[in-house]
């Protein structure tokens, strides 16, 4: 754990009840924590806090569902499947179905994580690097696995070739460069909107009081959810040029 890193409360419990487990893990995969008995970090114990949460959310959403009187934590829900299923009807147009659920799970997952840092006591996951790159990693090989599951490897692999032989020399490597790019382009941009966001936060709310501290929490909830909302936007576009036929 970094020396400024402050444990939060819930980074306490996990070290003093669960060092033990972790420690093991990461001497089993030949990583061993710097200090045994710190191995937990906020952002991972965030995380976890995140899927608990999304847990519990669905299963009591789940024990409540109703066609007849949908109450509004469902109504709530329905509105944002319609609006993922929407985004990605509108970009992969055929088959969209399939993908909803990656895509929708994505996108609850990573704005969870983004506002959990508005309540005290805890921060944002996103803010840590490590985190919007591993949710990068598994979109970049989603997308390519989803593309090959289409089409087949053969054809799959034809199309970073570019739509005319010749020009294959020039594209494979530009096709290859840009693909490689996309992990980097969607960690850099949510990690760095999220730890801006943060930082101003904190700092107006250590300078002022009420009016301006409740602007700038406002603020830092919209960019939450617009990053969210970009994180999924660019998984349906990647998605969508992986698995059309045409290209």
């Amino acid at each position: 754990m970094p020396e400024h890193e402050v444990d939060l409360w819930t980074t306490k419990l996990f070290n003093r009840f669960l060092a033990g487990p972790l420690d093991s893990f990461l001497n089993t995969i030949g990583r061993p924590p710097e200090n045994p008995a710190h191995p937990w970090e906020n952002w991972i114990t965030m995380e976890i806090l995140v899927v608990v949460i999304i847990m519990v959310l669905f299963a009591f959403l789940r024990s409540r569902l109703s066609a007849d009187k949908p109450g509004g934590l469902q109504l709530t829900f329905e509105a944002i499947y319609n609006f993922i299923s929407g985004q990605a009807h509108d970009a992969v147009e055929h088959g969209a179905s399939k993908y909803v659920s990656f895509i929708g799970t994505l996108f609850i997952f990573v704005l969870l994580m983004n506002l959990i840092g508005v309540i005290p006591g805890f921060e944002s996951p996103t803010m840590t690097p490590a985190v919007p790159a591993g949710l990068a990693i598994a979109v970049f090989f989603y997308y390519h696995a989803m593309g090959v599951r289409e089409q087949g490897v053969g054809r799959y692999l034809v199309h970073f070739a570019g739509p005319m032989p010749w020009l294959a020399p020039l594209m494979i490597p530009i096709e290859f460069i840009s693909h490689l790019a996309r992990p980097l382009s969607l960690t850099i941009r949510l990690y760095a909107n999220m730890f801006a966001g943060e930082m101003v936060t904190i700092t107006f709310l250590s300078l002022t009081y009420l009016v301006l501290p409740a602007v700038f929490m406002g603020l830092h909830v919209f960019v939450a959810f617009l990053q969210a909302f970009i994180f999924m936007l660019l998984t349906v576009i990647y998605v969508s040029g992986a698995v059309a036929h045409e290209h």
